[in-house]
């Protein structure tokens, strides 16, 4: 009897350690605990930040870029990273101080009206350290990347004057700015080279965050006859496929040239032409992984055209641009990198 009493409780205590056991784990939903001693998961002390201008970080174009280039980079090396979104000009003071106030080891600024700020924030950190996409800031701890958005611009024009139906085609701006001028200028240098009769239509909306203004300054181009509109308008651009699409629904064959990046992979194949891409993605990734290995220094500006692979034409062109107008753009491409074409930046 007292050898049953003892079995029965070592059974008792055997089995109690068992559903203890088996609590543990439904804790931590049956996952391995996160770190590298089980996980393995890389992780980093590495802070990285980004402001966005007021486009946002969904804008289908150049902030979404630059925070998919962050998150990858997230992932691939255990780094953290955080974006804030400005709702308007007076955000980006202190959305970049709020990172210098969080030791963060890089704060990125997408855009070139952020340009001001950052000099001001900067001056008044001198140990902290920035990077601004598309446009330059005198400071020593500023890392100013633009890109020769005229040279891209001027493919998308040979392609567009060469596509042309009606001989007008549209350009949609965003605000009247430097940047936005050599998106202008190429473009109308480009259709010009191949098709000194077609016409463009030009329209600034005055912001990047409007899709509703976007969409009407589609639909009076097409009203007027343009069959191709080249947008450069962060997510006001997105009225511009809007309006396109409408069309489309209703028969009517236009077209929209996406920007910064490949926009079919967001708005169909069946209504974007192309694409002008920057490498805004490949930029933020390759001095934000100079943070990371500790190699990162402030230098001076850096611009990325054809012959750096920082602008040209989405993969996906040949979907709908016939092989030999591509063939054309990519003649157009060399001419310029060996320098025997100069593409005007206004």
């Amino acid at each position: 009897m007292k050898k049953f009493f003892k079995l029965s409780l070592v059974m008792m205590l055997a089995f109690t350690l068992v559903l203890a056991g088996c609590g543990k784990k439904a804790d931590n939903g049956g996952a391995a605990p996160s770190g590298n001693a089980s996980g393995g998961e890389k992780k980093s002390d590495v802070k990285i930040g980004m402001v966005t201008d007021v486009g946002g970080v969904n804008d289908k174009s150049f902030n979404q870029s630059a925070w998919e280039a962050l998150e990858k980079l997230k992932k691939d090396t255990g780094i953290s990273t955080k974006y804030l979104q400005s709702k308007a000009d007076s955000d980006y003071v202190p959305n970049l101080n709020q990172f210098v106030q969080g030791k963060y080891n890089l704060t990125w600024g997408i855009g070139f009206v952020i340009a001001d700020a950052m000099k001001t924030v900067a001056q008044q950190n001198p140990t902290a350290n920035f990077a601004i996409i598309d446009n330059v800031v005198e400071a020593p701890n500023v890392q100013s990347i633009t890109f020769a958005e005229n040279e891209g611009s001027f493919l998308v024009g040979v392609v567009a004057a060469k596509m042309t139906k009606t001989n007008k085609i549209g350009f949609v701006g965003g605000m009247d700015i430097p940047v936005i001028k050599r998106f202008e200028a190429g473009f109308k240098a480009g259709v010009a080279a191949v098709n000194p009769d077609a016409k463009v239509l030009i329209n600034y909306t005055g912001a990047f965050d409007k899709p509703d203004l976007g969409k009407a300054a589609a639909a009076t181009m097409y009203n007027d006859g343009a069959d191709i509109i080249f947008h450069s308008s962060g997510a006001t651009g997105n009225g511009v496929f809007n309006e396109a699409n409408d069309r489309i629904k209703q028969g009517k064959k236009v077209w929209v040239i996406g920007v910064d990046k490949d926009q079919s992979l967001e708005f169909g194949d069946q209504v974007t032409l192309t694409s002008m891409v920057k490498g805004v993605e490949e930029a933020v990734t390759k001095y934000s992984k100079m943070v990371v290995d500790g190699s990162f220094k402030p230098g001076a500006p850096v611009t990325l055209g054809l012959k750096d692979n920082g602008v040209g034409l989405a993969s996906t062109s040949s979907k709908n641009v016939p092989a030999d107008v591509l063939k054309l753009a990519d003649e157009y491409k060399e001419k310029i990198i060996k320098g025997e074409i100069k593409v005007p930046e206004q």
